[in-house]
């Protein structure tokens, strides 16, 4: 018996006169009903893709994460805000506008690659899938972007397929993306440290904007380890660290350009302040030498960065 409510209503779904459809189509939205009781397609959705509560014991590089277009520090070329009526950076109004399109990020490690794609994340009205180019197969790829053209067809929306290390991906991965990104079912953001020319198949790149990610600047650097010895409910503002200034000009130095580097030396020092003078913690140049040691330079004897060391 065909009862009088659609199984379409709620759910972003047409819902034609039930007295002049036929029977096949019933059956079909039974079978929505039934397989896809949510819009959700993703067994594994993250309810957050950048929570605003870190999660306890985890780095500080991740407790401090931007979370937002006005905690990102760097790349100016792309996120710099607009002024006195003109637009924003490329990137930055397209993520204000949420009009973001298929990008690859081409940069150095800690230049914030991952951060733009959790903060386009939480700006997205579609769904943000993330995974590791690493651990990924060709079959879970597959099950991913066909669950992702029926979320576009049922909700009308897309998804948003976060990639880390594209380059990892080989041919025939990288080739299931083409008809999704190219219908637009697929919003895909690479994120690479290799050239992208030579890592990315050319079908692909031509579908996507590379956006290039420069090393951040000692300024930079400086805001973020500011705003890391300052904040008390994710940094180490509760540890009332002191930092000489000839501290400071090490660490910045130290990190060259990563801010994860950065922040995980101003970690690593902080716990040993805390250990030897608990009552008032200083981070001296000494120690400092003492617990970086020797900073290894990113280099890549087959890549980009051997030209670059």
């Amino acid at each position: 018996m065909i009862t009088s409510v659609s199984p379409c209503v709620g759910r972003g779904l047409p819902c034609p006169d039930l007295d002049s459809i036929s029977y096949f189509t019933i059956r079909i939205y039974q079978f929505i009903d039934v397989y896809f009781p949510v819009m959700s397609l993703f067994d594994q959705q993250p309810s957050d893709p950048a929570p605003t509560t870190p999660k306890a014991g985890a780095p500080l590089a991740e407790r401090m994460r931007p979370r937002s277009v006005s905690e990102f520090v760097g790349q100016a070329k792309l996120m710099a805000p607009g002024a006195d009526g003109a637009p924003g950076a490329p990137l930055y109004q397209a993520i204000e506008t949420d009009t973001v399109g298929s990008i690859i990020f081409w940069g150095p490690p800690g230049s914030g690659k991952t951060t733009l794609a959790r903060i386009i994340a939480r700006a997205t009205s579609g769904q943000f899938v993330s995974f590791s180019a690493v651990s990924a197969g060709i079959k879970e790829v597959k099950v991913i972007l066909t669950k992702a053209g029926n979320y576009r067809k049922l909700s009308g929306k897309k998804t948003y397929i976060f990639i880390d290390e594209i380059h990892r991906f080989n041919k025939a991965q990288q080739d299931a993306f083409l008809p999704y990104v190219e219908s637009g079912d697929v919003v895909l953001i690479g994120a690479t440290t290799e050239n992208p020319s030579f890592e990315v198949i050319s079908a692909l790149l031509s579908r996507c904007r590379v956006y290039t990610l420069e090393r951040l600047t000692e300024d930079e650097l400086g805001r973020i380890l500011d705003q890391a010895l300052k904040d008390q409910t994710r940094g180490l503002g509760t540890l009332k660290l002191t930092l000489t200034e000839e501290a400071r000009k090490f660490l910045v130095q130290a990190a060259d350009g990563d801010a994860r580097r950065l922040l995980s030396l101003v970690e690593a020092a902080a716990v040993d302040a805390a250990e030897t003078n608990a009552a008032a913690p200083e981070l001296s140049v000494e120690r400092l030498r003492q617990i970086h040691q020797k900073g290894a330079r990113v280099y890549d004897k087959s890549g980009e960065e051997h030209f670059n060391i």
